[in-house]
Protein backbone atom coordinates (compact mmCIF):
# COMPACT_ATOMS: atom_id res chain seq x y z
CA UNK A 1 0.00 0.00 0.00
CA UNK A 2 2.82 2.44 0.82
CA UNK A 3 4.20 2.19 -2.73
CA UNK A 4 0.74 2.94 -4.14
CA UNK A 5 0.46 5.98 -1.89
CA UNK A 6 3.84 7.26 -2.98
CA UNK A 7 3.09 6.79 -6.67
CA UNK A 8 -0.36 8.41 -6.56
CA UNK A 9 0.39 11.84 -8.01
CA UNK A 10 -3.05 13.24 -7.22
CA UNK A 11 -2.77 12.16 -3.60
CA UNK A 12 0.69 13.69 -3.22
CA UNK A 13 -0.62 16.93 -4.72
CA UNK A 14 -3.64 16.90 -2.41
CA UNK A 15 -1.28 16.67 0.56
CA UNK A 16 0.01 20.11 -0.35
CA UNK A 17 -3.34 21.58 0.69
CA UNK A 18 -3.08 20.18 4.21
CA UNK A 19 0.66 20.13 4.77
CA UNK A 20 3.65 22.10 3.52
CA UNK A 21 5.85 19.00 3.09
CA UNK A 22 3.64 17.45 0.41
CA UNK A 23 6.09 14.65 -0.42
CA UNK A 24 6.58 13.54 3.18
CA UNK A 25 6.25 9.74 3.09
CA UNK A 26 5.94 9.50 6.88
CA UNK A 27 2.97 11.87 6.82
CA UNK A 28 1.29 9.87 4.03
CA UNK A 29 1.80 6.65 5.98
CA UNK A 30 0.37 8.16 9.15
CA UNK A 31 -2.70 9.36 7.27
CA UNK A 32 -3.10 5.81 5.98
CA UNK A 33 -2.84 4.49 9.52
CA UNK A 34 -5.53 6.91 10.66
CA UNK A 35 -7.78 5.41 7.98
CA UNK A 36 -7.08 1.70 8.58
CA UNK A 37 -6.85 1.69 12.39
CA UNK A 38 -9.32 2.88 15.00
CA UNK A 39 -8.23 5.61 17.45
CA UNK A 40 -6.00 4.33 20.23
CA UNK A 41 -5.21 0.97 18.55
CA UNK A 42 -2.32 -0.13 20.77
CA UNK A 43 -1.00 -2.80 18.39
CA UNK A 44 -0.83 -0.30 15.53
CA UNK A 45 0.78 2.25 17.84
CA UNK A 46 3.42 -0.22 19.03
CA UNK A 47 4.20 -1.16 15.44
CA UNK A 48 4.64 2.48 14.42
CA UNK A 49 6.76 3.23 17.49
CA UNK A 50 9.04 0.30 16.71
CA UNK A 51 9.41 0.70 12.94
CA UNK A 52 8.16 4.13 11.89
CA UNK A 53 4.85 4.71 10.14
CA UNK A 54 5.81 3.79 6.56
CA UNK A 55 7.69 0.59 7.41
CA UNK A 56 5.00 -0.35 9.92
CA UNK A 57 2.41 -0.06 7.16
CA UNK A 58 4.39 -2.54 5.06
CA UNK A 59 4.63 -4.93 7.97
CA UNK A 60 0.92 -4.58 8.72
CA UNK A 61 0.04 -5.94 5.30
CA UNK A 62 2.82 -8.55 5.02
CA UNK A 63 2.27 -12.04 6.47
CA UNK A 64 5.95 -12.85 6.34
CA UNK A 65 7.12 -10.52 9.13
CA UNK A 66 7.47 -11.56 12.76
CA UNK A 67 5.78 -10.12 15.87
CA UNK A 68 6.05 -6.54 17.07
CA UNK A 69 8.35 -5.90 20.04
CA UNK A 70 6.25 -6.26 23.16
CA UNK A 71 3.34 -7.80 21.23
CA UNK A 72 2.56 -11.42 20.42
CA UNK A 73 2.02 -13.02 17.04
CA UNK A 74 -1.67 -13.46 17.77
CA UNK A 75 -2.11 -9.73 18.41
CA UNK A 76 -0.37 -8.85 15.16
CA UNK A 77 -2.44 -11.39 13.22
CA UNK A 78 -5.64 -9.99 14.70
CA UNK A 79 -4.50 -6.47 13.88
CA UNK A 80 -3.71 -7.35 10.28
CA UNK A 81 -7.15 -8.88 9.86
CA UNK A 82 -8.92 -5.70 10.93
CA UNK A 83 -6.56 -3.27 9.15
CA UNK A 84 -6.76 -4.99 5.78
CA UNK A 85 -10.52 -4.47 5.60
CA UNK A 86 -9.85 -0.73 5.30
CA UNK A 87 -6.55 -0.74 3.41
CA UNK A 88 -7.61 1.22 0.34
CA UNK A 89 -5.59 3.99 -1.29
CA UNK A 90 -8.77 5.69 -2.46
CA UNK A 91 -9.97 5.99 1.16
CA UNK A 92 -6.71 7.71 2.10
CA UNK A 93 -6.99 10.04 -0.90
CA UNK A 94 -10.61 10.85 -0.03
CA UNK A 95 -9.62 11.75 3.53
CA UNK A 96 -6.88 14.11 2.35
CA UNK A 97 -9.09 15.78 -0.26
CA UNK A 98 -11.92 16.25 2.25
CA UNK A 99 -9.50 17.87 4.68
CA UNK A 100 -8.30 20.24 1.98
CA UNK A 101 -11.90 21.18 1.19
CA UNK A 102 -12.43 22.51 4.74
CA UNK A 103 -8.91 23.95 5.05
CA UNK A 104 -7.93 21.49 7.76
CA UNK A 105 -4.26 21.13 8.57
CA UNK A 106 -2.45 17.84 9.14
CA UNK A 107 -0.11 17.52 12.12
CA UNK A 108 2.18 14.58 12.85
CA UNK A 109 4.76 14.02 15.61
CA UNK A 110 7.82 16.17 15.01
CA UNK A 111 5.88 19.13 13.63
CA UNK A 112 6.45 22.42 15.50
CA UNK A 113 2.78 22.60 16.54
CA UNK A 114 2.50 18.94 17.56
CA UNK A 115 1.40 18.81 21.24
CA UNK A 116 3.97 16.68 23.06
CA UNK A 117 1.49 16.19 25.91
CA UNK A 118 -0.39 13.56 23.88
CA UNK A 119 2.80 11.52 23.50
CA UNK A 120 2.27 10.48 27.13
CA UNK A 121 -0.38 8.10 25.79
CA UNK A 122 2.43 5.89 24.46
CA UNK A 123 1.26 3.24 22.02
CA UNK A 124 -2.24 4.74 22.27
CA UNK A 125 -1.14 8.21 21.12
CA UNK A 126 -2.82 9.59 17.99
CA UNK A 127 -1.22 8.83 14.62
CA UNK A 128 -2.14 12.28 13.31
CA UNK A 129 -4.20 15.30 14.30
CA UNK A 130 -6.43 17.18 11.89
CA UNK A 131 -6.83 20.82 12.90
CA UNK A 132 -9.12 23.56 11.72
CA UNK A 133 -8.14 26.91 13.17
CA UNK A 134 -5.06 27.88 15.16
CA UNK A 135 -2.87 24.79 15.58
CA UNK A 136 -0.46 26.68 17.87
CA UNK A 137 -3.07 26.57 20.65
CA UNK A 138 -2.38 22.86 21.10
CA UNK A 139 0.93 23.76 22.70
CA UNK A 140 -0.12 27.02 24.38
CA UNK A 141 -0.18 27.02 28.17
CA UNK A 142 -1.93 26.67 30.47
CA UNK A 143 -4.61 24.37 29.11
CA UNK A 144 -7.54 23.28 31.28
CA UNK A 145 -10.22 20.76 30.31
CA UNK A 146 -13.72 21.57 31.50
CA UNK A 147 -16.08 18.66 30.89
CA UNK A 148 -19.37 17.34 32.16
CA UNK A 149 -22.84 16.10 31.40
CA UNK A 150 -24.64 16.75 28.13
CA UNK A 151 -27.96 16.90 29.99
CA UNK A 152 -26.59 19.54 32.34
CA UNK A 153 -28.65 21.48 34.84
CA UNK A 154 -28.78 25.26 35.01
CA UNK A 155 -26.48 25.03 38.03
CA UNK A 156 -23.87 23.08 36.06
CA UNK A 157 -23.97 25.29 32.97
CA UNK A 158 -23.72 28.43 35.10
CA UNK A 159 -20.62 27.17 36.93
CA UNK A 160 -18.99 25.87 33.74
CA UNK A 161 -19.52 29.24 32.10
CA UNK A 162 -18.23 31.17 35.10
CA UNK A 163 -15.10 29.03 35.45
CA UNK A 164 -14.31 28.94 31.73
CA UNK A 165 -14.89 32.68 31.30
CA UNK A 166 -12.69 33.65 34.22
CA UNK A 167 -9.91 31.24 33.27
CA UNK A 168 -9.98 32.17 29.58
CA UNK A 169 -9.94 35.87 30.43
CA UNK A 170 -6.74 35.31 32.39
CA UNK A 171 -5.04 33.52 29.45
CA UNK A 172 -5.89 29.83 29.95
CA UNK A 173 -6.89 27.74 26.94
CA UNK A 174 -10.23 25.99 27.55
CA UNK A 175 -10.33 22.42 26.23
CA UNK A 176 -13.55 20.45 25.85
CA UNK A 177 -15.49 18.15 23.55
CA UNK A 178 -17.91 20.44 21.71
CA UNK A 179 -20.98 18.62 23.06
CA UNK A 180 -24.21 19.99 24.47
CA UNK A 181 -24.38 20.89 28.15
CA UNK A 182 -21.18 21.56 30.08
CA UNK A 183 -18.88 21.40 27.02
CA UNK A 184 -20.90 23.97 25.10
CA UNK A 185 -21.19 26.28 28.10
CA UNK A 186 -17.41 26.21 28.56
CA UNK A 187 -16.68 26.92 24.88
CA UNK A 188 -19.22 29.76 24.68
CA UNK A 189 -17.92 31.41 27.83
CA UNK A 190 -14.33 31.35 26.54
CA UNK A 191 -15.44 32.88 23.25
CA UNK A 192 -17.54 35.43 25.12
CA UNK A 193 -14.46 36.94 26.79
CA UNK A 194 -12.46 36.71 23.53
CA UNK A 195 -10.46 33.88 25.03
CA UNK A 196 -9.01 30.75 23.42
CA UNK A 197 -10.69 27.37 23.28
CA UNK A 198 -10.11 23.95 21.67
CA UNK A 199 -12.87 21.48 20.76
CA UNK A 200 -11.94 17.82 20.28
CA UNK A 201 -14.39 15.94 18.06
CA UNK A 202 -15.13 12.22 17.91
CA UNK A 203 -15.79 12.44 14.15
CA UNK A 204 -14.03 14.23 11.34
CA UNK A 205 -13.39 17.96 11.60
CA UNK A 206 -15.52 18.44 8.48
CA UNK A 207 -18.61 17.17 10.31
CA UNK A 208 -20.35 19.46 12.80
CA UNK A 209 -21.51 17.27 15.66
CA UNK A 210 -23.86 17.85 17.27
CA UNK A 211 -25.62 19.67 14.44
CA UNK A 212 -27.01 22.16 16.92
CA UNK A 213 -23.45 23.35 17.58
CA UNK A 214 -22.59 24.02 13.94
CA UNK A 215 -22.37 27.78 14.48
CA UNK A 216 -20.49 27.35 17.77
CA UNK A 217 -17.88 25.14 16.09
CA UNK A 218 -17.53 27.66 13.26
CA UNK A 219 -16.82 30.35 15.85
CA UNK A 220 -14.23 28.12 17.48
CA UNK A 221 -12.53 27.54 14.11
CA UNK A 222 -12.34 31.32 13.61
CA UNK A 223 -10.52 32.10 16.88
CA UNK A 224 -9.56 28.75 18.40
CA UNK A 225 -9.12 25.21 17.13
CA UNK A 226 -11.33 22.25 16.25
CA UNK A 227 -9.33 19.01 16.36
CA UNK A 228 -9.77 15.31 15.62
CA UNK A 229 -7.52 12.30 15.13
CA UNK A 230 -9.91 10.55 12.74
CA UNK A 231 -10.06 11.43 9.02
CA UNK A 232 -12.59 13.81 7.52
CA UNK A 233 -15.80 12.02 6.67
CA UNK A 234 -15.59 9.76 9.74
CA UNK A 235 -18.81 9.52 11.72
CA UNK A 236 -18.79 10.00 15.49
CA UNK A 237 -19.67 6.80 17.34
CA UNK A 238 -19.88 5.83 21.00
CA UNK A 239 -16.46 4.18 21.10
CA UNK A 240 -14.86 7.10 19.28
CA UNK A 241 -16.25 9.47 21.90
CA UNK A 242 -14.58 7.35 24.57
CA UNK A 243 -11.33 7.27 22.56
CA UNK A 244 -11.56 11.05 22.04
CA UNK A 245 -11.74 11.57 25.80
CA UNK A 246 -8.18 10.33 26.27
CA UNK A 247 -6.92 13.18 24.03
CA UNK A 248 -8.76 15.80 26.07
CA UNK A 249 -7.25 14.42 29.27
CA UNK A 250 -3.75 14.11 27.80
CA UNK A 251 -3.65 17.59 26.28
CA UNK A 252 -4.90 19.41 29.37
CA UNK A 253 -2.66 20.49 32.24
CA UNK A 254 -5.67 19.83 34.49
CA UNK A 255 -9.14 18.36 34.04
CA UNK A 256 -12.23 19.62 35.86
CA UNK A 257 -15.53 17.73 35.88
CA UNK A 258 -18.27 20.26 36.58
CA UNK A 259 -21.34 18.04 36.57
CA UNK A 260 -21.67 14.34 35.79
CA UNK A 261 -24.02 11.46 36.49
CA UNK A 262 -22.90 8.20 38.07
CA UNK A 263 -21.94 6.64 34.71
CA UNK A 264 -21.30 9.79 32.69
CA UNK A 265 -18.80 9.70 29.84
CA UNK A 266 -17.02 12.55 31.62
CA UNK A 267 -15.85 10.00 34.18
CA UNK A 268 -14.04 8.28 31.33
CA UNK A 269 -12.14 11.51 30.67
CA UNK A 270 -11.42 11.79 34.38
CA UNK A 271 -10.12 8.21 34.45
CA UNK A 272 -7.67 8.98 31.65
CA UNK A 273 -6.50 12.12 33.44
CA UNK A 274 -5.91 10.15 36.63
CA UNK A 275 -4.06 7.35 34.81
CA UNK A 276 -1.80 9.93 33.14
CA UNK A 277 -1.06 11.62 36.45
CA UNK A 278 -2.80 14.82 35.38
CA UNK A 279 -4.41 16.94 38.11
CA UNK A 280 -8.11 16.18 38.44
CA UNK A 281 -10.79 18.37 39.97
CA UNK A 282 -14.50 17.85 40.57
CA UNK A 283 -17.19 20.38 41.41
CA UNK A 284 -19.59 19.30 44.17
CA UNK A 285 -23.33 19.62 43.74
CA UNK A 286 -26.40 19.05 45.89
CA UNK A 287 -26.16 15.66 47.57
CA UNK A 288 -29.66 14.89 46.32
CA UNK A 289 -28.79 15.64 42.68
CA UNK A 290 -28.25 12.64 40.39
CA UNK A 291 -26.57 15.07 37.96
CA UNK A 292 -23.68 15.49 40.42
CA UNK A 293 -23.41 11.87 41.57
CA UNK A 294 -20.43 11.29 39.27
CA UNK A 295 -18.55 14.27 40.68
CA UNK A 296 -19.14 13.01 44.22
CA UNK A 297 -17.90 9.61 43.11
CA UNK A 298 -14.68 11.19 41.82
CA UNK A 299 -14.18 13.00 45.11
CA UNK A 300 -14.81 9.89 47.17
CA UNK A 301 -13.24 7.11 45.10
CA UNK A 302 -10.66 8.71 42.80
CA UNK A 303 -9.01 11.34 44.96
CA UNK A 304 -10.19 14.23 42.79
CA UNK A 305 -9.71 17.67 44.31
CA UNK A 306 -12.81 19.56 45.33
CA UNK A 307 -12.92 22.82 43.38
CA UNK A 308 -15.49 25.58 43.79
CA UNK A 309 -13.78 28.64 42.28
CA UNK A 310 -11.59 29.43 39.29
CA UNK A 311 -8.76 30.19 41.69
CA UNK A 312 -8.96 26.66 43.10
CA UNK A 313 -8.84 25.32 39.54
CA UNK A 314 -5.64 27.31 38.93
CA UNK A 315 -4.14 25.63 41.99
CA UNK A 316 -4.56 22.25 40.27
CA UNK A 317 -1.78 23.10 37.84
CA UNK A 318 0.70 22.87 40.69
CA UNK A 319 -0.53 19.42 41.73
CA UNK A 320 1.16 16.31 40.40
CA UNK A 321 1.27 12.63 41.14
CA UNK A 322 -0.32 9.47 39.93
CA UNK A 323 -3.86 8.75 41.12
CA UNK A 324 -4.76 5.10 41.54
CA UNK A 325 -7.99 3.79 40.09
CA UNK A 326 -10.02 4.27 36.96
CA UNK A 327 -13.44 5.74 36.30
CA UNK A 328 -14.08 3.65 33.23
CA UNK A 329 -17.19 1.56 32.79
CA UNK A 330 -17.63 -1.32 35.19
CA UNK A 331 -16.14 -4.81 34.85
CA UNK A 332 -17.63 -7.10 32.24
CA UNK A 333 -18.25 -4.40 29.65
CA UNK A 334 -16.62 -5.55 26.38
CA UNK A 335 -15.61 -2.50 24.32
CA UNK A 336 -15.44 -4.58 21.12
CA UNK A 337 -18.99 -5.83 21.68
CA UNK A 338 -20.15 -2.24 22.23
CA UNK A 339 -18.44 -1.13 19.00
CA UNK A 340 -20.16 -3.88 17.04
CA UNK A 341 -23.55 -3.05 18.58
CA UNK A 342 -23.09 0.57 17.53
CA UNK A 343 -22.16 -0.48 13.99
CA UNK A 344 -25.37 -2.45 13.48
CA UNK A 345 -28.13 -0.64 11.62
CA UNK A 346 -31.81 -0.71 12.55
CA UNK A 347 -33.21 -0.70 8.99
CA UNK A 348 -30.57 -1.81 6.45
CA UNK A 349 -28.87 -5.20 6.99
CA UNK A 350 -25.05 -5.21 6.89
CA UNK A 351 -22.69 -8.01 5.91
CA UNK A 352 -19.84 -9.17 8.12
CA UNK A 353 -17.35 -7.34 5.87
CA UNK A 354 -19.33 -4.11 6.08
CA UNK A 355 -19.55 -4.39 9.86
CA UNK A 356 -15.81 -5.07 10.06
CA UNK A 357 -15.07 -1.96 8.03
CA UNK A 358 -17.47 0.16 10.10
CA UNK A 359 -16.38 -1.07 13.52
CA UNK A 360 -12.66 -1.47 12.88
CA UNK A 361 -12.74 -5.12 14.02
CA UNK A 362 -11.42 -8.12 12.12
CA UNK A 363 -14.07 -10.04 10.13
CA UNK A 364 -13.42 -13.21 12.14
CA UNK A 365 -13.92 -11.25 15.37
CA UNK A 366 -17.15 -9.73 14.00
CA UNK A 367 -18.49 -13.18 13.15
CA UNK A 368 -17.70 -14.47 16.64
CA UNK A 369 -19.25 -11.49 18.39
CA UNK A 370 -22.40 -11.55 16.23
CA UNK A 371 -23.24 -14.97 17.61
CA UNK A 372 -23.00 -13.65 21.16
CA UNK A 373 -25.00 -10.53 20.36
CA UNK A 374 -27.69 -12.67 18.73
CA UNK A 375 -28.02 -14.75 21.90
CA UNK A 376 -28.31 -11.57 23.96
CA UNK A 377 -30.94 -10.11 21.65
CA UNK A 378 -28.66 -7.28 20.49
CA UNK A 379 -28.36 -8.54 16.89
CA UNK A 380 -30.57 -10.43 14.46
CA UNK A 381 -30.17 -11.96 11.01
CA UNK A 382 -32.08 -10.35 8.14
CA UNK A 383 -31.90 -10.71 4.35
CA UNK A 384 -28.42 -12.21 4.28
CA UNK A 385 -27.03 -9.63 6.71
CA UNK A 386 -27.34 -8.40 10.26
CA UNK A 387 -29.47 -5.77 12.00
CA UNK A 388 -29.59 -4.38 15.52
CA UNK A 389 -31.84 -6.34 17.81
CA UNK A 390 -33.35 -3.09 19.01
CA UNK A 391 -35.54 -0.89 16.87
CA UNK A 392 -34.75 2.18 18.98
CA UNK A 393 -31.05 2.29 19.90
CA UNK A 394 -29.93 5.00 22.28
Amino acid sequence: MIDELRSDGELVSAMAAVRSAAGDLEALARVAWSVVAEPGDGVAGALVQALGASEALRVALDDGVGPVPGRGRAELAEGRARWRVRAEVRAVAAAVRAAGDVQARLLIPGDPEWPHAVDDLGAHAPMVLWVRGDASLLSAAPRVAIVGARAASGYGEMLAGDFAGELAASGAVIVSGGAYGIDGAAHRAALGVEGRTIAFLAGGVDRAYPQGHRQLLQRIVATGAVVSEVPCGTAPTKWRFLARNRLIAALADATVVVEAGWRSGSLNTAGHAAALGRPLGAVPGPVTSAASAGCHRLLREYDARCVTTSEEIRELWGISGYVEGSAQEGPGVDPERRRLRDALGVRTPSTVTELARRSGLAPTRVSALLGLLELEGDARRADGGWLSGHSDRR
